[in-house]
């Protein structure tokens, strides 16, 4: 399969505004790739490289060689060009980096060239983000878009996902089943701005619900089995050795195998929550573990039970789940939860948990089946406050006190049909120690620069807090934040998972 199929759909994605049209132009670049190219051009695809790293940065990326006349390059040959630049490493590496850059580049067409440039330093912007893929597969295939949506949940990603799809069809897929060991996607809430609302979105019939307090910590995914335990994070990364102690917490339970989703939080002796950051930085550290331990220790809750020794509840309602979550742990390890019908009693827990500095509750439904990677009714957030979860665009270089810092930053709401929507700028919130970090990060993600403005691949998310939203005409989406400011910045998070800019339309 050429490179120059790919860049072909990437266009025709760009182009539409049509989710049935991007799926076609997708699904059909698919269908080309040989058996051996699907993982690859699922990920190219989706705007991504199947590499972590390579070395290469936007300032490698200026001074390109002369494009090839005719396209040439093949899917595989561009794929195995970048597992070795992320190989290379040692005495000479840079220049064995940039002879490697310059064969790929100079065997490029100019076009080729703005997409392998867009691929390296995330900005591709086409618009085929994860659902459109799934989808995009789906037809590919010919095979059952839920089959599809549920295989992506066990493996956690698409490209093995397409491969399974497209060349071993349903039997092939069914095969990626609940795999203790093997992190799934996580099921995702819905939001809510009061617990009422919440409560009718989760219990349309008036029933029931499990109201559980939302922790201000960093969600994690616990698996025990074959006498180890393996933490993940929400974006599937594992942190097993940062966190010895939720651990040890997992290794005390009687059960062999487990699969749990919960949270690990800094909590202070009071058992009110520590800053996040404190939280974050001590996750985030696989530097001297023991004393971070000693002076930041974590506690872990479970809200979910997705397997126990042989018996996968996956698919089992959430009462049932929840049950079987208290006859297998002891009730310090569950989170704080009411099952109730009354509004009231909601109500009364939500101000009793911000009373405790806590983010809220979480109000869930009693019959929907864990539907990982899914954000919708049957779980349902509320905060006390307005926040959103956007993503940084650019940055403004500080002056006065801040000098020398980068400081205001734009802030974008994710587009379903691809990109991101500007919602306005803010420095309010930050403190030093945040715009010490923010500087050297937004350095690292820096694309290009306008006068003081640094622009950057738009992947770091950060929580807003804001007053309201007003019509504006400064900003592309006709709105704009009332007293934006910073909360806290989510490294738990990708831009995909970023909220939408009809998300925040809605609470115009």
């Amino acid at each position: 399969m050429l490179l120059a199929d790919l860049v072909h759909a990437s266009h025709e994605v760009r182009a539409t505004r049509s989710r049935k049209a991007k799926v076609a132009a997708l699904a059909t670049a698919l269908a080309k790739a040989a058996p051996d190219e699907v993982e690859t051009a699922t990920s190219y695809l989706s705007g991504a490289l199947r590499q972590r790293r390579t070395g290469l940065g936007w300032r490698s990326l200026q001074k390109l060689p002369e494009p090839a006349e005719e396209p040439s390059l093949t899917v595989g040959e561009v794929h195995e060009t970048f597992e070795a630049l992320a190989a290379v490493a040692g005495a000479g590496s840079q220049g064995r980096r940039t002879e490697l850059a310059d064969g790929l580049f100079g065997r490029a067409t100019r076009d080729e060239q703005h997409y392998l440039a867009g691929l390296v330093s995330g900005e591709l912007r086409q618009g085929a983000l994860d659902g459109l893929m799934l989808e995009a597969v789906a037809v590919a295939s010919g095979l059952p878009a839920a089959a599809v949506r549920r295989a992506s949940m066990f493996a956690g990603s698409t490209p093995p996902v397409a491969a399974a799809a497209l060349t071993g069809g349903l039997e092939a897929l069914d095969a990626f089943t609940l795999r203790p060991g093997r992190p799934v996607r996580p099921m995702l809430a819905s939001s809510a701005t009061t617990v009422e609302e919440a409560i009718a979105k989760a219990a349309p019939d008036g029933g029931e619900v499990a109201v559980d307090s939302k922790l201000d910590g960093i969600r994690v995914q616990l698996h025990k089995h074959s006498g180890e335990v393996h933490v993940y994070t929400r974006s599937l990364d594992e942190i097993t050795d940062r966190v010895p102690e939720v651990v040890q917490a997992v290794e005390a339970l009687p059960a062999h195998t487990l699969v749990l989703d919960g949270e690990a939080i800094a909590l202070t002796p009071d058992g009110r929550a520590r800053p996040f950051q404190e939280t974050g930085a001590r996750t985030a550290s696989r530097l001297d573990v023991d004393t971070l331990r000693r002076d930041v220790p974590l506690t872990t809750y479970v809200f979910d039970l997705l397997h126990v020794d042989g018996d996968d509840l996956v698919d089992a309602p959430g009462h049932e789940r929840f049950a079987r979550l208290t006859e297998v742990l002891p009730p310090d390890l569950v989170v704080p939860r009411t099952v109730t019908a009354d509004p009231a009693e909601a109500r009364r827990l939500f101000d009793e948990v911000v009373a405790a500095g806590h983010e809220g509750v979480v109000v869930k439904s009693l019959e929907v089946p864990y539907e990982a990677g899914r954000r919708g009714a049957g779980w349902v957030k509320v905060k006390p406050r307005h926040t959103l979860d956007l993503v940084v665009l650019a940055v403004e270089w500080g002056s006065g006190r801040r000098q020398g810092w980068l400081s205001n930053i734009h802030l974008g709401a994710r587009d379903p049909e691809g990109g991101f929507v500007m919602l306005g700028k803010t420095f309010k919130g930050m403190t030093d120690e945040m715009l010490e970090w923010q500087t050297k990060r937004f350095l690292d993600l820096e694309t290009s620069r306008e006068r003081h403005v640094v622009h950057v691949r738009p992947e770091q998310v950060v929580e807003i807090a804001f007053d309201g939203i007003q019509t504006s005409t400064r900003y592309p989406g006709g709105m704009a934040l009332r007293f934006a400011r910073v909360l806290r910045y989510r490294d738990d998070k990708t831009a995909d998972e970023a909220d939408t800019v009809d998300t925040v339309r809605a609470l115009r």
